[in-house]
């Protein structure tokens, strides 16, 4: 049986000994001494009735089943608690404060940042925290204040804006098509080296939903980071997926066999109703909707304009 309430200086504690595998590691993380941490552990450990947290092994700490169960609780705990900091970081009425975005790696390291670097001139005061990922960040537990999603949002209450359709494509570099050839067919793809997955991401399966029946055997060059994806494909190492919008931005990239494979990913963006009320969460949610959109129709056009081999 738990013995008080522990509270969140420990739960810090714990998670911290948890990412970094060690009581020193986890004590520099927080800036406290390691016997503070040690002392956070055994309270925690005494509080919630004697269950052991870590075990010790030559690879660090390890956390137990206990720890592990308790782990996800502790998660939303630190994420409301930097919600909570960033909601008094700045007036509900004012520009000022901090905003917590979160998008997939392409979207928020290709697409983003010149959208991100305007809204940040037009409003100074405002500072950004970009979370780049995959996952679909939970903005129920307040893991990020506005996201931009690439699939539909499920749950109820949250404010979502759909903003379009950006268009997908197979591409390669000039460089590599010199030297290999151009593939007229999706069955002349297959023999050549393709870009693509190591393990199935959100963004794999959402195009599988639309009937491809990708399998990581089918590439040459794999890599769960869609960002190295897009710098081998730059770097002419074979055929992969991309964005047309992005793909249009560089004259070496040339789509191939565009009447063959053409896939659409919704954009939505997104984020939890009670944000309503400050003012520079709707300003950034409406930035995001108009500069996205603007993203989208170049998507649009790309797409009736494909850049033929030379």
């Amino acid at each position: 049986m738990a013995i008080g309430e522990p509270g969140w200086e420990l739960y810090r504690s714990f998670l911290a000994t948890i990412r970094e595998r060690s009581l020193s590691g986890a004590a520099r993380a927080l800036g406290l001494t390691q016997p503070t941490l040690g002392r956070h552990i055994d309270e925690l450990e005494r509080r919630l009735g004697g269950i052991a947290l870590f075990t010790r092994s030559q690879l660090g700490l390890l956390p137990t089943d206990a720890a592990l169960d308790l782990l996800p609780h502790a998660e939303a705990m630190a994420a409301s608690a930097a919600a909570l900091v960033r909601a008094a970081s700045g007036a509900a009425g004012a520009a000022q404060g901090a905003i917590r975005l979160t998008a997939s790696e392409i979207v928020g390291g290709e697409v983003l940042p010149p959208i991100l670097a305007a809204f940040r001139e037009r409003y100074p005061g405002i500072a950004i925290e970009l979370a780049l990922s995959n996952a679909t960040d939970d903005l129920l537990r307040r893991e990020a204040d506005i996201a931009v999603r690439m699939v539909r949002p499920r749950q109820g209450a949250l404010v979502a804006r759909q903003i379009g359709q950006v268009a997908l494509g197979l591409h390669a570099h000039r460089r590599y098509l010199e030297a290999h050839g151009v593939p007229r067919s999706l069955d002349e793809v297959s023999r050549h080296a393709i870009i693509g997955f190591d393990r199935e991401t959100p963004s794999v399966r959402a195009v599988r939903a639309l009937g491809l029946p990708l399998t990581r055997e089918m590439f040459a060059f794999r890599s769960d980071s869609d960002l190295a994806q897009l710098a081998a494909l730059r770097a002419g190492a074979g055929i992969g997926v991309c964005q047309l919008g992005i793909a249009r931005r560089d004259p070496d990239l040339v789509r191939v066999v565009p009447e063959a494979f053409s896939v659409n990913l919704d954009v939505w963006v997104v984020m939890h109703k009670d944000l309503r009320a400050s003012r520079r969460m709707r300003l950034m949610f409406d930035h995001l909707a108009t500069a996205l959109s603007a993203y989208v129709a170049t998507s649009r056009e790309a797409a009736k304009r494909p850049r033929a081999p030379r």
